[in-house]
Order: structure tokens, then C-alpha cells, then sequence
């Protein structure tokens, strides 16, 4: 796979191959690699819940039959800022939504600036081809004393664009088309995926396999 340059990706951009909304400014364009924005959205996990029982400890359980809500939706306006707590971990919304062709894939980045503050994004993921949507960026605070402060609109993640060598048909992620409020709701997931919970809850492996071969 080869590594699409700047002149590549504004050509993408230009045939509509390649989309960002809003649409890119001057400061986001690298020499091969494309700047995203921080969004509005941050999605900070719960440490609790009321239950029946009582106030109870919450396990983030993604196969557990019955699941709460798992986060706090903090929705900033424009002017406002985000305090990251020392050790806190969230997830937070790019600025802008990104659309990828079938014949192409993407991987995002942390900026070294973003590394810099002693807030860990490492290596975030691949974007598939063909996927059209906001993307979920997994923040961590590193210190352990200083708040870092995140400014919706900052310049956050790079995103590396590689040619396929041939189109893909994939599989569409939980965010595709979706505000990233409601892909958070793992109860939206598509009936295979469903399957494949089940699965792994009651831990039959070999009835996973034999039934799912690739």
C-alpha cells in the first residue's frame, strides 16, 4: 500500500472521493497527512450507578446481558473548554466527519504536540474504507498532577491516507452515518455482531468458529 501525498489527498477532495465536513482549512494539510479538529463531544466513563441494591460499583462489561449507560455526554458550546483530569480517560469527537472511499483505508495518529502535554492518544486506529461518518478518539491524562485543558477546535490527530490494491467491501463500523452519541449505544449493533456477543458469553469458542468460519 502507498501513502497518499498532500497534491493526492486535495485531488480526492476536489473529485469528492474524499470528503471532510466542515471542510478543511490551510493548517490542517501536512506533507502526507491530513490535521483533524477536536470536536464538541466528549464521552467520560461513569465510575457508578444507582441499582437496586444500591449505589454500586459499574464494570465496564460490554458482553454483560443487561448493560447501563456507560458514559456522561458532555456537550460543549462554542467558547467552552474541557479539564482532563490527572489518570482520566475519555473519549472524545473529531470536529469534523470524514468520508473514505472503497479503495482507500486511513489510520490516525496523535500530533506530537498532542503527546507533548502528557495526554496519550497513541496509535488510534484504522478508518475502513468506505466509512463515512465523526470519528471516536480514546483520550488519557499520563500526569499525575497537572490538568490539561482541550480546546474544541484544536488541531488533535493526523490521518495517513493508504491506496488499496483493490476496492473492499467492509464492514461497516457501530459510528458509520451516525452521530457518535448514538454509536456509543452497544445495543445498536447489528444482529451478526449480536451473535458473536452471545458467543463469547457463554465462552463456546468452538461453536464460534465452526458456525462463523471466515
Amino acid at each position: 500500500m502507498s501513502v497518499l501525498t498532500r497534491q493526492e489527498i486535495l485531488e480526492h477532495v476536489a473529485t469528492g472521493k474524499v470528503a471532510f465536513n466542515p471542510a478543511l482549512d490551510v493548517f490542517q494539510l501536512q506533507a502526507h497527512s491530513v490535521d483533524l479538529r477536536l470536536g464538541f463531544t466528549f464521552l467520560v466513563p461513569k465510575s457508578w450507578h444507582m441499582t437496586k441494591k444500591g449505589r454500586e460499583a459499574l464494570h465496564m462489561d460490554y458482553f454483560a446481558e443487561d448493560r447501563p449507560e456507560y458514559f456522561d455526554i458532555v456537550e460543549l458550546e462554542q467558547g467552552q473548554f474541557f479539564d482532563l483530569l490527572p489518570g482520566e480517560h475519555i473519549l472524545v469527537s473529531s470536529l469534523e466527519s470524514i468520508k473514505i472511499p472503497e479503495d482507500l483505508m486511513a489510520v490516525m495518529y496523535p500530533r506530537s504536540s498532542t503527546n507533548r502535554k502528557g495526554i496519550s492518544v497513541d496509535l488510534t486506529g484504522i478508518i475502513d474504507s468506505g466509512y463515512e461518518g465523526q470519528l471516536v478518539i480514546p483520550v488519557r491524562n499520563n500526569t499525575q498532577s497537572q490538568t490539561v485543558r482541550l480546546y474544541p477546535g484544536e488541531r488533535f490527530c493526523q490521518v495517513v491516507f493508504q491506496k488499496l490494491s483493490h476496492n473492499v467491501d467492509a464492514r461497516k463500523s457501530r459510528y458509520h452515518q451516525r452521530d457518535i452519541i448514538d454509536g456509543v449505544d452497544v445495543d445498536s449493533l447489528e444482529s451478526e455482531r449480536n451473535t458473536e456477543i452471545e458467543l463469547i458469553r457463554s465462552g463456546d469458542m468452538k461453536k464460534l468458529k465452526n458456525d462463523h468460519a471466515a
